[in-house]
């Protein structure tokens, strides 16, 4: 096949596969007698691969490393792995459909979107039954559960892989059990009264209690004493975590996290 060929069978410019002969990434082929290059379906491969390894977001000079190192292998074995590279992008791009579509049914639903989307499914569901349990309430929603949507959406995205089984168990316990959202609530309310509290404020003890028991024990158990996060350090993620919160606040969080590490183990 000529040059036009090979690029739109593989979905990309002429000029692109000329720029890939100069920096060598990818082996020109001997010209025939007229002058032109003819390529085979071995070159329609490894370009093939040049284009799925740049789309995955490697360098030229790493897609290089990565085509060497295939060097010399049966052509069998080589479109065997391009078909599973394949095979992994269709998963990811019906993971980001099936998100995508939660997310225009809750636009659809509400006619906006939260200002954390987007988020998992899971999470959006959590999400909008938090918004029904306000709905339900006197007065403006409370500023800690706000809050407490931007902290799950953040955990979800960029926790340290520590923290996500404890993300999990904290979204099957609110998923789980229909009034758990109404008594986080309460909860909410207790850490709301905080915000102006000294850490010495003896309501701090009881928000911290109502937190740790709003967590059933069977989901402690479930997740492990060893899997509770420790927020006590004063930079990273745990300086994000309490960057808006009040030393009152702070302290009930940290205080009931003690708890549930106890009566885990």
């Amino acid at each position: 096949m000529r040059i036009g060929e090979l690029a739109s069978l593989v979905g990309i410019t002429t000029r692109a596969v000329r720029h890939y002969h100069r920096i060598g990434l990818l082996p020109e082929p001997t010209r025939q007698s007229n002058g032109y290059r003819e390529y085979s379906l071995r070159d329609a491969v490894e370009l093939a691969r040049v284009r799925r390894l740049s789309e995955l977001g490697l360098s030229l000079d790493e897609v290089r490393a990565v085509l060497a190192e295939d060097a010399g292998r049966d052509l069998v074995e080589v479109l065997q792995e391009l078909d599973a590279d394949l095979a992994r992008q269709e998963e990811g791009i019906q993971q980001r459909r099936a998100r995508l579509a939660q997310l225009l049914r809750q636009a659809e639903n509400d006619g906006r979107l939260s200002s954390q989307a987007p988020v998992s499914p899971e999470l959006a569901a959590l999400f909008e039954e938090m918004a029904r349990t306000a709905d339900r309430l006197p007065g403006p929603e409370s500023a800690m559960a706000a809050k407490e949507r931007e902290l799950l959406a953040l955990l979800e995205t960029s926790a340290p892989d520590g923290h996500q089984n404890w993300l999990t168990g904290l979204m099957e316990t609110l998923s789980a059990d229909p009034d758990a959202v109404s008594r986080a609530y309460v909860v909410y309310a207790l850490l709301d009264e905080l915000a102006d509290a000294s850490e010495t404020d003896p309501r701090v003890q009881a928000a911290a209690v109502a937190m740790a028991d709003s967590m059933p024990p069977e989901t402690l158990i479930a997740i492990g004493a060893s899997e509770i996060p420790d927020l006590d350090a004063t930079e990273g993620f745990a300086a994000v975590f309490f960057a808006d919160f009040s030393p009152a606040q702070t302290a009930a969080v940290r205080r009931a996290l003690e708890l549930l590490k106890e009566r885990a183990r």
